[in-house]
């Protein structure tokens, strides 16, 4: 028996406008509704669930896990954060990491590794590079960062020491920047998925690699959607070849349990001190252990690979259904985020997706974005196709002509 959603949980803070379905259980890829309807999860909790639901190998780990130790203080050593970090920083080329347990946390981690890099220069009044289109987190500080003036308006005001340019251009980086001593650090995500997933060009990555190591500044890569195996590296930097002095991610970390990590390489990694930053619930040994799962099975499943292998096609095809059709701008993105653009608002294609049995998002307004477990199958994505295709044709078909 469903609840009454359009009343559903009148004591839970109105701040989701949320599609009037509740989700019950998972299998794979797909998702089942209290009411026993199957959805086709395209949108994987937004770029978490990284293995898809009900994993054979991951849910026993995390159970055996409750068994023994969910919790406890960071007073005391947790060998499963020494395990996860040794996981990540080899795979990142990367030094040391500071568990926390969102994506959020990590950059605000970020943004104070940076400002206290800069004080410690002596800059009184540090000042870090941010994007136009970028997305970073909802706290006071992260929403500073942000560009979304809907995400940042009626919370002013909003802290200082944030400079904003346009992606992919670096004569506006330099001129932008030209002549100021207070800049400590540029951040950025390689490629935007809250802003439209627009991606940051190899050769630009490259270009501000090469800036920040001639003027002395941190280079800080927010991978907290875009990384994790979803473009067919471990992290989507790595496909022009860089390596940051910092980097945030989150999301798919840990299929799920809530995670966030902050790396740092180099002086960096020394920037934070005893008493400098400090978490209750991060790195505890619940989180650690579906993070050291989560990388052993995707390694042993060959998931980055399959990211690459079936994100092509599942793109081809989305290409293949829409190239052609009037209203679709563009179907761009990389491995298993992609993000299919229309030239008008479509946030209503939500709702109307999951009617088809497909679970989607809309973001940047016009934005249809795909971000499925990357265990994703050529099948299922041919299935996403399927789904999608007619909803979008009769989204944009003129009023007269739809069914």
């Amino acid at each position: 028996m469903s609840v009454p959603l359009a009343a559903a949980s009148p004591h839970v803070m109105n701040t989701y406008n949320r599609v009037p379905i509740a989700l019950d259980r998972g299998q794979g890829v797909r998702v089942w509704d209290i009411d026993g309807k199957e959805y086709l999860d395209a949108l994987a909790g937004i770029a978490v669930s990284t293995l898809g639901h009900n994993h054979p190998r991951l849910v026993p780990a995390l159970q055996e896990q409750v068994a023994k130790l969910i919790h406890c203080s960071n007073y005391y050593h947790v060998p499963g954060q020494e395990k996860l970090a040794t996981l990540l920083t080899e795979r990142a080329g990367m030094d040391k990491v500071f568990f926390c347990s969102t994506g959020l946390e990590a950059n605000e981690a970020a943004i104070k590794i940076a400002r206290k890099y800069g004080v410690d220069k002596g800059i009184e009044k540090p000042v870090i590079v941010v994007y136009e289109h970028a997305f970073h987190g909802r706290s006071i500080a992260t929403m500073a960062a942000t560009a979304n003036e809907k995400v940042r308006s009626g919370f002013g005001p909003l802290p200082e020491g944030f400079l904003r340019v346009p992606a992919n251009d670096l004569p506006a980086l330099k001129a932008a920047t030209e002549g100021n001593p207070d800049i400590v650090a540029v951040l950025l995500e390689p490629i935007q998925g809250e802003g439209g997933l627009h991606p940051m060009r190899a050769e630009y990555l490259r270009q501000v690699r090469q800036l920040c190591d001639a003027r002395g500044w941190l280079l800080m890569l927010d991978e907290i959607q875009c990384g994790m195996g979803r473009t067919g590296k471990w992290f989507a930097h790595q496909w022009a070849g860089i390596v940051p002095d910092v980097m945030s991610m989150a999301k798919g970390l840990a299929s799920g349990v809530p995670v966030g990590a902050v790396l740092a390489k180099g002086s960096a990694a020394d920037v934070l001190q005893p008493g400098n930053h400090g978490t209750t619930f991060g790195g505890n040994p619940l989180a650690m252990r579906a993070g050291v799962e989560t990388i052993e099975i995707m390694e042993a499943d060959r998931l980055l690979a399959n990211a690459t292998e079936v994100g092509a096609y599942l793109k081809a095809a989305l290409e293949k259904a829409f190239g052609a059709l009037p209203g679709v701008k563009e179907v761009r993105g990389q491995g298993l985020i992609i993000g299919v653009e229309l030239d008008r608002p479509c946030g209503a294609l939500i709702g109307r997706a999951a009617e088809a049995g497909l679970l989607v998002s809309v973001t940047a307004d016009s934005v249809i974005r795909i971000v499925p477990p990357l265990i994703l199958t050529a099948a299922e994505a041919d299935e996403i196709v399927a789904r999608l295709a007619p909803v979008v044709r009769d989204f944009l078909a003129p009023q007269g002509d739809r069914p």
